[in-house]
């Protein structure tokens, strides 16, 4: 791994510890991609599927694979928006907000193995993120880094 480029180590970084997390939090009806969904759901409130998908950048038909689990699991509601009836608006439920922080437990688990501290560990990759983000993306793409468009 000492002649790995930084990418590489990265990705395979981020698939041993989704799989990690992933095993885990299968208990609590989880998904890596549904903590995500929940936590931002608990941090920015009800919003509907597309604007959680921009907000997340991911495709909407992604975001709804995902609420589908969530709510089967009943950690969210979806609702007919009353402004516009094509849209559904995503609620956290008690369940939701009781497994957001069950799996806040189970990441810092996962990554107590590590030689970094985790909170160190996260501001960094944070850094990264908005950095490559802000490179990446035109301010026309609508791309969202902590909910707010880039450019």
């Amino acid at each position: 791994m000492d002649r790995w480029p930084t990418g590489r180590l990265l990705s395979t970084a981020a698939r041993l510890v989704e799989h990690s997390w992933n095993e885990k939090l299968s208990a609590i009806g989880l998904t890596h991609a549904g903590v995500i969904a929940i936590e931002v759901l608990a941090a920015q409130g009800p919003m509907t599927q597309a604007q959680l998908a921009q907000f997340v950048r991911v495709q909407a038909q992604t975001m709804g694979k995902t609420l589908s689990r969530l709510e089967v699991h009943g950690h969210i509601v979806r609702v007919r928006s009353t402004s516009d009836r094509r849209s559904q608006v995503v609620s956290l439920t008690d369940s939701g907000r009781e497994a957001a922080a069950e799996a806040v437990e189970m990441e810092r688990s996962v990554l107590a193995a590590a030689t970094i501290d985790p909170d160190v560990l996260r501001q960094e990759l944070q850094a990264v993120v908005r950095e490559l983000a802000s490179q990446f993306a035109s301010p026309s793409s609508g791309a969202l880094v902590d909910g707010a468009p880039l450019g």
